[in-house]
C-alpha cells in the first residue's frame, strides 16, 4: 500500500490545546471533522501514547486553533515533533487562552474552537472524541492549510542519504521510537504513533 495516496484526502492540520489542572499542553492533530450542527458536534482522533491525549482524558476540554497557509514548520515542529512529557512547550511563549484557561494559537491561524467532550471511544493506537463545540471564533480571513499543503508546501524534503555513513537504525519524528536495522520496510507502521516511513529518520553510526 502506498500511505502517500492517503495525503490527497483533505484533511485540515490543527493545534489541539488541552489544560488538566495546572498542566497544559498543546499538539499537532490532523483528524479533524464537524459531525452534528444541533448542537454543533466535531470528532476528533488523538494519539493514546500522546501527552496531549492524557490530558484531555482528565479535563474534557480543549481548543482546536485551524492552522492557516502563513504557518511555518517551526511552528508544526515546536508542538508536533516534540513531547509534552519532556519539554514545556508553552514555558517560553505567551499563548492566548478561552474562558477555561485553555491556550490556543494565536498566530498562523484562521480560527479557534473551545469545545467539550461528551463521548469517547479507544481505537487502538488512537482515542476518538466527540466533543460540543461551546464557542468558536474567527482570528483572520486566511486560508486553512490542508494536510496536502502541508506534505507539499510546509514539511522539509528528505535530505539526501549520506554514502560515507552506515545507517544503523531509524528514528520516528513524531514520538521518538526507534527502529534497529539499515532499511525500513516500506510499508511500516510505528507501532507506538502509527506513523509510516515518511515519518522517520536515519540514525547513523
Amino acid at each position: 500500500m502506498d500511505k502517500k495516496a492517503l495525503y490527497n484526502l483533505s484533511y485540515g492540520v490543527f493545534m489541539l490545546g488541552v489544560r488538566a489542572g495546572e498542566r497544559k499542553n498543546g499538539c499537532i492533530t490532523n483528524t479533524c471533522i464537524q459531525v452534528a450542527n444541533s448542537p454543533t458536534r466535531i470528532a476528533i482522533s488523538v494519539i493514546n501514547a500522546n501527552y496531549t491525549c492524557e490530558l484531555l482524558k482528565e479535563s474534557g476540554l480543549f481548543t482546536l486553533s485551524v492552522l492557516d497557509k502563513t504557518v511555518t514548520f517551526e511552528t508544526i515542529k515546536h508542538f508536533g515533533l516534540q513531547s509534552g512529557r519532556n519539554v514545556d512547550k508553552l514555558a517560553d511563549i505567551s499563548l492566548p487562552e478561552d474562558e477555561n484557561g485553555i491556550p490556543y494559537l494565536g498566530w498562523q491561524c484562521c480560527s479557534v474552537l473551545s469545545c467539550k467532550v461528551v463521548s469517547s471511544q479507544d481505537l487502538g493506537s488512537h482515542t476518538l472524541f466527540i466533543a460540543e463545540v461551546v464557542d468558536a471564533k474567527v482570528l483572520s480571513d486566511r486560508a486553512p492549510l490542508t494536510y496536502a499543503d502541508y506534505q507539499n508546501e510546509v514539511k522539509p524534503k528528505p535530505e539526501k542519504k549520506q554514502e560515507d555513513r552506515k545507517i544503523v537504525g531509524w528514528r520516528c519524528r513524531i514520538c521518538n521510537y526507534y527502529y534497529e536495522g539499515s532499511e525500513l520496510p516500506k510499508e511500516f507502521s510505528c507501532p507506538l504513533c502509527g506513523h509510516g516511513p515518511e515519518d522517520f529518520e536515519p540514525v547513523y553510526a
